[in-house]
């Protein structure tokens, strides 16, 4: 890399040479003494063998190979300038090829139906979305930008929390009219509980619930019945299975339309990594097509009641309340 940079310097000092006709010039041009420009095209001309300037104590005179050789770097210089010209025009307009990664019931539920208004405000941005539970490598799977919950620790990555993700203890309205509500965690062992079996460990999901002053501890429950697949267990809760507890983003729907009920209030997991995330690579400057996805999600879910610190579930009623 020193030896790249070093040469372009020289190229540049031997492109002031040129036009300015004197090692004085050129020391002028580029900010240094003429001693450092004498020895800039000295290296130049040992490294290509060949005499790029006739010296004498009067003047300096470009040869031949050194007219063809300025030239030659003249237009490479050129080109380079224009392609960096053409690459900051990119980074500032949104446009090309985004790849995103989501989870899937995060993808399903709040990322799709936003695309629309996405592409619209942006056409010349195309996506490429795929959908899938699995912490890839963003950077060697070339995705610009993955939504998930949680992250994975990687000092290349930037995890910009969307929202955290808050829990409802959730149940069918037909489900509580025929078992009855419970008052407390032990009742839990008289009802159907719905689990969660998280696919990349096979291990279920905890369940947390809150004693009598309401603050939330973990719960040992026999799962009635098991899904890997978040909005299943959404569906089948709603169906009248049992009770869930279901992230706030997969509650939301079955909530709004009165299919379900939160029977206490919304739980939050204390840990960092608790929430969604938006992650992508780090670097010097995010390009414009992940900025203003960013921006643009970040503007919707707030119209959704959600932020980095909060969500909707912390105001939802719930059947149960404590002092």
């Amino acid at each position: 890399m020193r030896y790249v940079m070093d040469k372009l310097r020289s190229l540049e000092i031997f492109l002031a040479t040129c036009d300015g006709g004197s090692f004085a010039a050129a020391a002028r041009t580029c900010n240094t003494d003429p001693s450092t420009v004498s020895k800039a095209i000295a290296r130049l001309e040992a490294q290509l063998g060949l005499t790029l300037f006739q010296r004498s104590t009067r003047q300096l005179r470009i040869t031949t190979p050194g007219k063809r050789y300025a030239d030659t770097v003249r237009k490479m210089m050129q080109d380079l300038s224009t392609c960096e010209d053409e690459l900051k025009h990119l980074n500032d307009s949104p446009g090309g090829t985004l790849r995103i990664s989501s989870a899937a019931c995060y993808g399903h539920l709040y990322l799709r139906p936003l695309l629309q208004a996405f592409c619209q405000r942006y056409p010349a941005i195309k996506l490429e979305l795929e959908i899938n539970d699995l912490h890839v490598d963003i950077i060697e799977n070339d995705i610009d930008i993955a939504l998930r919950t949680g992250y994975v620790k990687d000092s290349r990555l930037v995890a910009r929390r969307l929202s955290p993700m808050d829990f409802l203890t959730c149940v069918s309205p037909q489900y509580l009219q025929a078992h009855g509500t419970p008052r407390c965690a032990e009742d839990f062992h008289q009802h159907s509980w719905i689990g969660f079996r998280i696919k990349e460990t096979q291990q279920l999901q905890p369940v947390f619930l809150p004693d009598g002053r309401g603050e939330y501890q973990p719960c040992e429950l026999a799962r009635s019945h098991i899904t890997d697949d978040g909005e299943a267990m959404a569906y089948m809760c709603s169906d009248g299975l049992g009770f869930a507890q279901l992230p706030h983003f997969l509650a939301k729907q079955g909530l709004n339309s009165g299919a379900l009920v939160s029977l206490y209030p919304y739980f939050r997991p204390p840990q960092p990594d608790n929430g969604v995330f938006a992650i992508y690579a780090k670097r010097d400057y995010l390009p414009a097509k992940v900025r203003v996805f960013i921006e643009f999600i970040t503007s919707a879910l707030e119209v959704m009641g959600e932020s980095s610190n909060h969500t909707w579930a912390e105001d939802w009623p719930s059947l149960i309340h404590f002092p």
